[in-house]
């Protein structure tokens, strides 16, 4: 039972090409920036920010972020890598098969897919949310048993459906709609960055790295894995504030591995997936350190609301208004990132599909539109009946830990594949190999052992059912695994052939 055989970058490649599976190519860096920023960017630059700020950096939260966007370019840098070698859909689930073997393929995107139904789930309950404030703020609340926290968050399903709907019509159309909802977001941040810097008081810069001290320290399956291993306890503030607030505010940059999911659809993708990767994360990294900066010189870092510190602090200027603006922001944010969720979680099922280790039925592209529309709309009905009726909240970090185990083995699979196939052409490189990518794995892993008990053991449960799919069903089922696959990465004998003059001949 071969479980770490491989499939090749040529065959990937050459499936792109069969009639019944092609996607259609239409995007542009342009297109993959935006799809980036689109699924990075949501309501957590108007949240996260000032709670990391108050709890465990001050105004250093600043530097928290550039150390978090460093250890996210070491993982960007992987992902070019590979999105540029093998332009094909399935992201690390894809990048995992060729270099790293069958089964580890499997786990990841069993990984993936728990990630981005979960994420789209829990970020549609959270754009009904912000809905249900921004309609309150304008005299239009919603009534409680359809909102946020009702019975049945119709709100939420809506979204998803209308998304939905939206995503098996057309990766462009799609793309057309992310933009204007991206630009709207974007616009609303820099004009919560310009509004804010009139109220900055510098002498709140004072300290700017405060001193260390001591933090409550959470117990039981609540605490973080490290924790619970080592018995350290943890310190807020000083230097080891701001690497504190680095592994808090890495989550806010989750998602630009998303675009390696479109790679396949993507006009030059050697070009414009390096492109789209690296520039959504820098977009990203500017922004958030101008709502830091805005965010603790508007405020003390030790007055900051951690559940708002926004919309408060320019409450707290006698702005209030602004908090509608901010609301605003949220939703028209969190409306991109359900949508980029919702496309990568088809695409990840695609390849897995077309690879046979799901159904391969599902895999079978719209004859027209170019769509996996079986698997988007599969994908729809999930994660709208999740969204609408299930208390998703206690399961957010699920998402935070699939991402990371898919950034520690894409960072691996760089060093194996550069081993296994030096030959293959590489549009990107990530610099310094082996060390960057080893370094990548590393502070992954680190930020994956930050993670609580509870997240460990219910990320342990899942993947013990993939592992059983697995062996019950995909290994069997791979074409990989088929007695008639031919890998054409590999030389291999065609059986001779007469002529019709009776000679012999080898095709």
């Amino acid at each position: 039972m071969n479980i770490m055989r491989t499939k090749s970058v040529e065959q990937s490649v050459a499936d792109t090409d069969e009639p019944e599976f092609r996607l259609k190519k239409s995007l542009s860096a342009l297109d993959l920036t935006l799809f980036g920023v689109g699924v990075v960017i949501g309501a957590g630059i108007f949240t996260l920010t000032g709670r990391a700020a108050h709890e465990v950096a001050g105004p250093a939260i600043v530097v928290s972020f550039i150390v978090a966007a460093v250890a996210c370019a070491l993982a960007a840098m992987c992902y070019a890598e590979f999105a540029s070698t093998v332009p094909v859909s399935g992201s690390a689930y894809t990048f995992s098969y060729a270099a790293l073997g069958e089964l580890l393929a499997w786990i990841i995107g069993w990984d993936l897919i728990l990630e981005m139904f979960l994420g789209a789930s829990v970020v549609a309950q959270g754009w009904s949310a912000y809905l249900g404030v921004l309609l309150e703020q304008l005299g239009a609340p919603i009534p409680e048993a359809i909102g946020y926290g009702g019975t049945v968050d119709v709100m939420a399903i809506l979204l998803v459906l209308v998304l939905g709907g939206l995503m098996t019509f057309g990766i462009k159309e799609s793309m057309r709609v992310n933009l204007v909802l991206v630009a709207v977001k974007l616009f609303i941040v820099l004009f919560v960055i310009f509004a804010g810097i009139g109220f900055i008081d510098p002498a709140n810069y004072s300290p700017f790295v405060p001193p260390e001290a001591a933090r409550e320290a959470a117990t039981g399956l609540h605490q973080p894995l490290l924790q619970f291993l080592s018995g350290a306890e943890p310190t807020a503030f000083g230097i080891g504030g701001i690497f504190a607030g680095a592994a808090l505010v890495f989550f806010a940059y989750i998602g630009f591995d998303v675009v390696a999911t479109t790679a396949e659809e993507t006009r030059r993708p050697q070009r414009d997936l390096p492109i789209g990767i690296i520039a959504s994360l820098v977009i990203c990294t500017v922004l958030y350190c101008a709502v830091a900066l805005v965010v603790t010189g508007m405020v003390s870092y030790d007055q900051l609301d951690p559940a708002a510190a926004l919309a408060n602090a320019f409450a707290q200027h006698g702005a209030t208004w602004m908090a509608t603006v901010i609301s605003a922001g949220a939703v028209a944010g969190l409306t991109t990132v359900v949508l980029t969720l919702l496309i990568g979680a088809t695409r990840i099922i695609f390849a897995m599909s077309r690879d046979a280790l799901l159904p391969a039925g599902l895999a079978k592209v719209h004859p027209t539109r170019r769509t996996p529309w079986l698997i988007s709309i599969i994908v729809t009905l999930v994660v709208a009946v999740v969204a609408g009726f299930t208390p998703v909240g206690i399961l957010e970090e699920m998402v935070n830990i699939g991402t990371l185990s898919a950034f520690v083995l894409v960072s691996i699979g760089v060093i194996a594949l550069r081993r296994t196939r030096p030959d293959l052409p590489r549009p990107f490189r990530v610099p310094w190999n082996p060390w960057l990518p080893a370094l990548s794995a590393l502070v992954c892993l680190y930020l994956m052992l930050n993670l609580t008990v509870e997240t460990w053991l219910r990320f342990l449960v899942w993947l013990a059912i993939g592992i059983i799919i697995y062996f019950g069903y995909s290994h069997r089922h791979s074409r990989v695994g088929q007695p008639g696959y031919i890998d054409p990465s590999l030389p291999h004998v065609v059986a001779p052939v007469r002529k019709a003059e009776g000679g012999e001949q080898t095709r």
